[in-house]
């Protein structure tokens, strides 16, 4: 099995900005080297808004989702985050997983943040995706989900775990950063799988101040690479056969409460 390349792209967003926020990115992804995977925040191209009526998308004509295949095409390189979709009358915090190729994987966040009011304005999803790239099993996660490790828990399937790599996007403010910061780690060694998150820099529209801190981190939870809190790209090979090595050496997932995906 091949390695993997991440590419996390940790950057300030413009409050409700498509427009700039795009442009940005597009700026940074021309200094990025050869990669396989690249992550942006949560609601990549408006910042965590609740702005559903002037912000939201539809499905079948998204000019976010556009842009993330046209930029997958171009770097030939597959693109995870989220971005505020109206599918039929609700609105879902919808986690893209858009690759090169132009197939989309989708995944509502599940848990959705009632102290910002998120639940209000979105509906919430109902199941699990876990997505099979070049080889790699990833489960798509956003953000608050970080906090309910239940609903991702690792096991085994025919003699197989069920996911490789978690991917998490996010706009997790600095106040509580201690907890992403020991969050991210106990999601990599209670599942035995690496985790890559991304989060934002700077201070969005109603005060809340981001300092990034996005990682990747192994099965034994230590860090692959771990960004501080100024704008920030690293792209960092993750390794099959290591993971299968350690996986063998420690096959604490033959022993988990297995339980039924996608319910």
């Amino acid at each position: 099995m091949q390695d993997l390349k991440i590419t996390l792209i940790q950057t300030h967003q413009v409050w409700e900005d498509k427009a700039a926020n795009l442009a940005n990115y597009e700026r940074l992804l021309h200094t990025i080297p050869e990669t396989d995977l690249v992550l942006l925040p949560e609601m990549f191209q408006t910042g965590f808004s609740m702005n559903t009526e002037a912000l939201a998308e539809a499905p079948d004509n998204s000019p976010g989702i556009e842009w993330l295949k046209k930029q997958a095409s171009v770097k030939k390189a597959a693109f995870y985050t989220s971005l505020i979709i109206r599918d039929s009358d609700c609105c879902y915090n919808r986690g893209v997983f858009v690759e090169p190729s132009g197939k989309i994987s989708i995944y509502d966040k599940r848990k959705l943040f009632g102290m910002a009011d998120e639940s209000i304005y979105f509906s919430a999803g109902t199941k699990e995706t876990i997505v099979e790239y070049l080889g790699w099993k990833i489960n798509l996660q956003i953000c608050y989900d970080l906090r309910f490790p239940e609903n991702i828990r690792n096991g085994e399937i025919n003699g197989k775990p069920a996911y490789d790599l978690l991917l998490y996007v996010a706009n997790w403010p600095q106040r509580r950063i201690q907890h992403w910061s020991a969050l991210l780690p106990a999601r990599a060694i209670e599942n035995q799988c690496y985790v890559a998150g991304v989060n934002r820099i700077g201070t969005d529209n109603t005060g809340l101040e981001y300092n990034g801190q996005s990682r990747l981190i192994n099965l034994l939870g230590e860090d692959l690479s771990n960004l501080s809190d100024s704008e920030s790209i690293c792209t960092v090979s993750i390794n099959y056969s290591e993971m299968e090595t350690l996986r063998g050496k420690l096959p604490f997932l033959k022993d988990s409460n297995y339980r039924s995906f996608n319910n």
